[in-house]
């Protein structure tokens, strides 16, 4: 069974270290992201610099960055593990 995860959204966000967050969705459910390898595109190379990417917040619905940048709910779901 595939869940339905279209209207989901982060929660809650605990940074780990380096590159990794563990972010809550709104199913309830934890997952430990390493945002790294998913830094790709013009957007996002800017927080491949550690302090600009801690510089992070959140929003009614995601994580954000300061200088926009930002991943769907859903996608962030798909890439995490479970904790």
């Amino acid at each position: 069974m595939e869940e339905d995860i279209d209207l989901i959204r982060v929660t809650n966000v605990d940074y780990v270290e380096g590159y990794t967050m563990d972010l809550e969705f709104s199913n309830g459910k934890t997952k430990r992201i390493d945002f790294l390898p998913l830094l790709n595109g013009k957007i996002f190379e800017p927080l491949k610099d550690m302090k600009n990417f801690i510089q992070f917040g959140l929003t009614h619905w995601t994580i954000e960055w300061f200088n926009g940048a930002d991943f769907a709910p859903d996608y962030l779901y798909k890439q995490g593990i479970e904790i």
